[in-house]
C-alpha cells in the first residue's frame, strides 16, 4: 500500500515525488543555463524565451525545495546500510546536505541576480504573471546594481557547476548500490519497488 510518509525502510510517495521532480527540473535548468550562456548569441530570437523559462523553472525549484526541506525535517530518513564504511557514510550524508543547500541557494541566487539587475526586465512566471523582484536593491544606482549582479551571477554559475559534479557523483553512487552492492538504497527511492527489510 503506497503511503505519503517515510518509513524506516523506504521513502514515502511525497519525498519520492519531490526528489524526482526537483531532479528533472534541475537537470533541465542546468542544460538550459549552459545553452544560453555558452551557445546562444544575444541576438538569437529564442534567447529571451529560454531565459524566461529558465527563471520560471528555477523559481519552481526554489518553492519545491523549501517544501522538500520542511517535509524532510518532519519525516525520518531511512538509514544507510549498516555495513557501509564510515567514510562512505560521511560522503553520502555530505552529498545530501550539499544538495539541499544548492537546490535552494542556486535559484535564490538567480532571484537575487534578476532583482539586482539594472536592466529591469521583469520575470514572467511561465508567461502567466510577473514574479516580484526582491526589494533589497530598491534605490541603488545603476553601477551599484551592476556590482551586485556580477556577484550573484558568479555565485549562481559556480554553484551550478558544483551541482553538475554532485549529480554525476550521486548517479554513480546510485548505480554502485544497485548493481555492485545490490542493496535497497536505490529501490527505496523508486515508486512501486519492494523493500522488505531495513538495509543491511
Amino acid at each position: 500500500m503506497p503511503q505519503a510518509s517515510n518509513t524506516e525502510i523506504r521513502y514515502g510517495n511525497v519525498a519520492m515525488a519531490l526528489h524526482w521532480l526537483i531532479a528533472l527540473l534541475a537537470i533541465g535548468n542546468l542544460c538550459s543555463g549552459l545553452t544560453f550562456a555558452q551557445l546562444m548569441s544575444h541576438d538569437n530570437p529564442w534567447r529571451f524565451t529560454i531565459i524566461q523559462t529558465h527563471k520560471s523553472i528555477g523559481l519552481t525549484i526554489l518553492v519545491l525545495s523549501v517544501i522538500r526541506l520542511i517535509w524532510r525535517l518532519m519525516n525520518r530518513v531511512p538509514p544507510l546500510p549498516l555495513e557501509m564504511s564510515a567514510p562512505l557514510k560521511f560522503v553520502a550524508r555530505l552529498t545530501h546536505y550539499l544538495f539541499y543547500f544548492l537546490i535552494i541557494a542556486i535559484p535564490l541566487a538567480g532571484w537575487l541576480l534578476v532583482s539586482a539587475s539594472p536592466t529591469g526586465i521583469p520575470t514572467m512566471y511561465f508567461g502567466l504573471f510577473p514574479w516580484p523582484n526582491l526589494p533589497f536593491f530598491d534605490g541603488l544606482t545603476r553601477p551599484e546594481r551592476a556590482h551586485y549582479t556580477h556577484t550573484f551571477a558568479a555565485a549562481h554559475s559556480y554553484m551550478a557547476f558544483l551541482t553538475i559534479a554532485l549529480v554525476l557523483l550521486h548517479v554513480a553512487a546510485a548505480l554502485y548500490h544497485q548493481f555492485i552492492r545490490r542493496d535497497n538504497v536505490l529501490r527505496r527511492m523508486w515508486f512501486g519497488t519492494q523493500v522488505r527489510s531495513v538495509p543491511r
